[in-house]
């Protein structure tokens, strides 16, 4: 490789790092639109807007919870849901912190792991349609947990093992067919897409052989649905993302080197091939476990990261705002569901479909006028 070229590796390198919300800083100008915040002997550059969204989110995060926890049959003043929070003995104990905050807790949990799930698979992909509900993770998933329900594992612990499973199971067959000597983004989708349409035939046939109180609860566990889990469903959840939050800080870096291309990447040392696999297991794994959790939410994953990089403006999907605007999209659409025709309270999985799904339609017919354009999807 001559000089030049090595310059312009380097080049590439310096940008593709400064492209996420925090990175490392070492020599050379700062770019704009970065502070430089300093830690010990260390210093990092930090991107300004998407902090400044990360912290709005934040703050939405929590009106949305206070919002969801006074919000029901009766309304509960934000005075007596502080006492709950904090401990303190309060009348309205039973309410919110028996009934509503365990609800609303799954949820954020829920949201957080679509969020950074879409995210990954989309980066991966290097294609906003690449979510785990759109290329069969979820399908696979549902698949196996309605036929463990089907064929006798009834227990709602046991649901988020077999969910993993079964989305892992989908994203292997995915993977094995999408590989052609290497993953072109397109056929990716496309056989995701089949798979996901051949899965969901395999869950309404499990559906069918079940009894009708099975297949009652199947389908109610189908639409992605908070009411029902609890402690028991948040804790484990909890924990699922606490171990896997320092692999989601390694991804958060590793991004980086994957949205450069192919030939940047390799010469920079990069394994892409393996750096890809972890970002793709770590998502399935995220999208598997939220779906254990409350069932197949349809289109967080996929509108969660779009609407986090639009706000941003970053040259990647930011991980941090993605999970925050997945919380965010799940709290408000459960709230709603909960309250638009009460007293029947809609699924969250129906309410975030009523919005996703005009999205998907969207973002193919823009990717359609752009190809006939002449310019990029």
């Amino acid at each position: 490789m001559s000089t030049a070229d090595h310059g312009r590796t380097a080049d590439h390198g310096r940008i593709a790092g400064h492209s996420g919300t925090a990175v490392a800083h070492g020599p050379g100008p700062r770019p704009a639109g970065y502070a430089l915040v300093r830690a010990g002997r260390g210093s990092f550059l930090v991107h300004r807007r998407a902090t400044a969204v990360a912290a709005g989110l934040v703050l939405l995060l929590a009106a949305a919870c206070l919002a969801y926890l006074c919000t029901g049959k009766s309304f509960t003043a934000p005075g007596e849901v502080l006492k709950v929070l904090l401990g303190e003995p309060s009348r309205e104990e039973l309410v919110v912190g028996t009934l509503r905050l365990p609800r609303m807790t799954v949820g954020v949990l829920v949201g957080l792991a679509f969020g950074v799930s879409g995210a990954l698979i989309q980066t991966v992909a290097r294609n906003p349609l690449a979510s785990p509900d759109i290329i069969g993770v979820t399908q696979g998933a549902s698949a196996l947990t309605v036929g463990a329900m089907t064929f006798g594992v009834t227990s709602y612990a046991a649901l988020p093992y077999v969910s993993v499973a079964g989305g892992l199971l989908a994203a292997a067959l995915v993977y094995a067919f999408a590989w052609r000597g290497g993953l072109h983004a397109t056929r990716f989708v496309l056989i995701g897409i089949g798979f996901a349409v051949a899965l969901r035939s395999v869950t309404h046939l499990f559906m069918t052989k079940g009894d009708y109180l099975v297949a009652q609860r199947a389908q109610v566990w189908m639409t992605g649905s908070l009411n029902g889990p609890g402690w028991d469903e948040a804790a484990p959840l909890a924990l699922a993302l606490l171990v896997l939050a320092p692999f989601v800080c390694w991804a958060a870096r590793a991004q980086r080197t994957v949205s450069m291309d192919d030939d940047t990447a390799t010469a920079l040392g990069v394994r892409l091939n393996r750096v890809r696999c972890g970002l793709a297991l770590l998502g399935v794994l995220l999208a598997s476990i939220a779906t254990g959790a409350a069932g197949p939410v349809d289109f967080v994953a996929l509108l969660a990261p779009q609407l986090a990089r639009r706000m941003t403006r970053t040259a990647q999907i930011p991980l941090l705002s993605s999970a925050l605007t997945g919380a965010v999209i799940v709290v408000v659409a459960d709230l709603l569901g909960r309250k638009l025709l009460e007293p029947t309270q809609l699924p969250v999985g129906v309410l975030t479909a009523a919005v996703g799904a005009p999205y998907l339609i969207w973002l193919i017919v823009k990717g359609h006028s752009t190809r006939r354009t002449g310019g990029t999807a």
